[in-house]
C-alpha cells in the first residue's frame, strides 16, 4: 500500500546523462560543445542571434535521438516498486521518461518541446528540427523550452515542497554547484536520509556518499535502499 511506502525524491545532474553519451555544459573554458554558455543558452544569447540558438538546440535533439537511457536511469524506474517516487531533474533530455519513470519534474525545460518567445504557457511537442518561421497562434516566434541563465525556473516552488515531504533523497550527477537546484536538499526535513553519487562529489555533512559514476553508484544505492526499507 502506498500508505506504508517511504517517500523518495531523486535529484540528478548532468553526470547521469553524461554516461549515456550526453555532453555536460561544464565543460573546458565554459563551452557546451564548442559554443559559449552566454551565446547558446541565455535569454541575451537569443536576441542577438537566434539561428544560432535555434541550430544548437536542433543539434542537441538529433545527438539525444542517438543514445539511450542507462543502468542509472534504469536503477531509478525499480524505485517506485518500493517507494513513493519523484524525479526532479536539471537535464533536458527525456532519458528519465524513456527509462519508464512516471513522476519527473523538469527544472529546466525539456529539449524535446517548444514555447511561445511571448506567451510562455503556449508550450508543444517537438521532437524534430526546429525552423526560425516557426509561431505561436499568435505569431511571435517559438523557442526552444529551455530555462536559460538569467531566467526564473518556474518548476522550483514544486521542488521544494517536493523534497520537504521526503523521507529519502538520492542526489546524482550533479557538481551541487548550479542555483537554485544546488540548494534543494536544504529543504529535506531532519529525518530523511540523504545520498549523494557523483564520480567527484562535494563533501556534505551528514549525507551518505557514494564516490562512483551514475551508472554504477546509482544500481549499488537502489539495492540498498530496497534491502534496507522494502
Amino acid at each position: 500500500m502506498n500508505a506504508q511506502k517511504k517517500r523518495c525524491v531523486v535529484l540528478t545532474g548532468a553526470g547521469i546523462s553524461a554516461d549515456s553519451g550526453l555532453s555536460t555544459f561544464r565543460g573546458t573554458g565554459g563551452l557546451w560543445e564548442g559554443h559559449r554558455i552566454e551565446d547558446v543558452a541565455t535569454p541575451e544569447g537569443f536576441k542577438a542571434n537566434p539561428q544560432l540558438v535555434i541550430d544548437f538546440y536542433n543539434q542537441r535533439r538529433l545527438q539525444l535521438k542517438e543514445v539511450e537511457p542507462n543502468a542509472a536511469h534504469l536503477a531509478l524506474k525499480r524505485l517506485e516498486d518500493y517507494f513513493i517516487t519523484n524525479i526532479i531533474t536539471q537535464n533536458v533530455d527525456d532519458l528519465h521518461e524513456r527509462a519508464g519513470s512516471s513522476n519527473i519534474l523538469h527544472l529546466h525545460g525539456e529539449l524535446k518541446k517548444l514555447r511561445s518567445s511571448v506567451n510562455e504557457n503556449y508550450i508543444i511537442d517537438f521532437c524534430d528540427s526546429q525552423d526560425i518561421a516557426m509561431t505561436d497562434p499568435d505569431g511571435n516566434p517559438m523557442r526552444p523550452h529551455i530555462v536559460w541563465f538569467g531566467e526564473a525556473v518556474p518548476a522550483l516552488d514544486e521542488a521544494i515542497s517536493l523534497v520537504q515531504q521526503a523521507d529519502i533523497v538520492l542526489i546524482i550527477g550533479t557538481s551541487l554547484q548550479v542555483y537554485p537546484a544546488a540548494g534543494l536538499m536544504n529543504f529535506a526535513p531532519k529525518h530523511a536520509i540523504i545520498h549523494l553519487i557523483d564520480l567527484h562529489p562535494v563533501q556534505v555533512a551528514g549525507v551518505h556518499i557514494t564516490a562512483k559514476r551514475a551508472s554504477e553508484g546509482v544500481p549499488e544505492v537502489v539495492d540498498k535502499m530496497i534491502s534496507q526499507f522494502a
